[in-house]
């Protein structure tokens, strides 16, 4: 019996080892997970409103997922250190109820990605057609034209059927050089057109969506997939300490 306990000693030991780097790799995840999370909110937060007119809770959703894995992956350290079968147990459980979760979001996002350009569009059209340059959503979207380099929805024109611009015009946020637009010059439908952005917001923002989409999903089934070997390791290692009776030292 003495003897075959040596011999599991550096199986055991080499299993360890590599659950500790998995964890410590799942612990970058998290914070990446979490910066994402933190960074949407404090830098895309002023245009969650052109995407739904309800408060989106995608980024604190990522945020908290991020926390979870980074405590998570802490107790697997933890748990791996200590060499408890109960606690490797715990880990391997926990990880397949994240794995499912993200499994299950990375497939829901995938599934209603049409959806989602949709309320956009349905979102930013309301927010051009009732635009007043003061409120939040108006605020939003010259701040969305002019660091994208776009005007209106599809382009300049949704700007004319809209609430503003019998009085305002399109808006400068609209211009390519701002001095060289003229209120005159932004209130003459025939005239607007040479001296503002010519592709609009919407194509720009859903082509920018559609080109990192696969970026986007193979990065995200890739994280949810990594957590099974987490499990599967975390699973070896505890039958061998319990089968074998091994105990840290």
């Amino acid at each position: 019996m003495s003897r075959r306990r040596y011999q599991t000693k550096p199986f055991i030991f080499c299993l360890k080892t590599l659950l500790l780097v998995y964890s410590f790799v799942f612990w970058v995840s998290g914070i990446v997970l979490l910066s994402v999370g933190l960074w949407w909110i404090l830098m895309l937060g002023p245009y969650s409103v052109l995407i739904s007119r309800a408060p989106s809770a995608v980024p604190f959703v990522l945020s908290g997922t991020g926390a979870g894995i980074v405590v998570l992956s802490l107790f697997g350290c933890w748990a791996t250190c200590r060499g408890r079968c109960w606690m490797l147990r715990t880990y391997a459980v926990l990880l397949s109820l994240v794995f499912l979760t993200e499994l299950i979001a990375g497939i829901s996002g995938f599934i209603f990605r049409h959806e989602i350009k949709g309320s956009f569009l349905n979102s930013f059209s309301d927010a051009v057609q009732k635009y007043n340059s003061l409120d939040e959503r108006s605020l939003a979207v010259d701040d969305l034209q002019r660091k994208l380099h776009c005007c209106g929805v599809s382009n300049y024109s949704s700007w004319l059927h809209s609430s503003y611009f019998p009085h305002g015009g399109v808006p400068g946020s609209c211009c390519v050089r701002i001095h060289d637009c003229e209120r005159d010059e932004l209130r003459n439908a025939s005239r607007v057109a040479d001296i503002v952005y010519e592709q609009g917001c919407f194509e720009l923002v859903t082509s920018f969506i559609d080109r990192n989409l696969g970026i986007i999903a193979g990065v995200t089934f890739g994280i949810a997939f990594s957590q099974l070997i987490g499990t599967t390791v975390a699973c070896c290692l505890s039958r061998f300490i319990n089968s074998n009776q091994y105990q840290m030292v």
